[in-house]
């Protein structure tokens, strides 16, 4: 991981493909910020199961009232369904770079946690308060969000949402340790 800001990393990235395809900076061909898609966009992709829908939905429209656009990868009612169907759907859409990152809830956050964690590129975690929310961001760069609907209300919900989206990477000794994590899973993909 680098420390460069992402914003810098932007810069340089459209000053690039400027020069590579010989564009001056007033051009209005495509920008490096339009290529990046869904890390620019901040899709969320949202997800539960029967015991996580009501809130779901709820944490749904807290999300998309921050200004994030949102993919509800289901599920659409209570009607009794299986968690790892929707883990899933919110996984392969975070780890094929679809939504730049995800929240999956079920009943207790730690079924959908392993699912989540067995698609490549997801580094899932389960918060529970504001410390998990903001250690699974800052020091283990988690993109996938596992919340237990019967485990917190909803207020704490909504706190550990908005902690989780908002804090960065902290990077420096931890961005090693989750070159250590991506490591050993490309060790599993081969």
């Amino acid at each position: 991981m680098s420390n460069i800001p992402e914003a810098e990393i932007r810069q340089i990235v459209e000053r690039v493909l400027h020069q590579a395809m010989g564009l001056s900076k007033q051009s209005n061909a495509v920008t490096a910020q339009e290529i990046s898609g869904a890390a620019d966009k901040k899709v969320v992709a949202i997800g539960s199961d029967h015991g996580g829908f009501e809130l779901k939905e709820v944490i749904k429209a807290d999300v998309a009232s921050m200004g994030y656009e949102i993919i509800d990868a289901g599920t659409n009612n209570k009607d009794a369904v299986d968690y790892p169907d929707f883990a899933h759907k919110v996984a392969v859409l975070v780890g094929g770079g679809k939504a730049w990152r995800g929240i999956v809830i079920d009943g207790a956050g730690i079924g959908s946690c392993i699912v989540a964690n067995k698609v490549p590129g997801v580094r899932a975690g389960m918060a529970y308060d504001h410390a998990s929310a903001s250690n699974s961001r800052e020091h283990n760069d988690a993109n996938v969000l596992t919340l237990g609907a019967g485990l917190i209300g909803v207020n704490l919900a909504k706190q550990i949402v908005k902690t989780w989206l908002t804090t960065a990477f902290g990077g420096g000794r931890h961005a090693t340790r989750v070159d250590k994590i991506v490591a050993i899973e490309k060790q599993y993909l081969k």
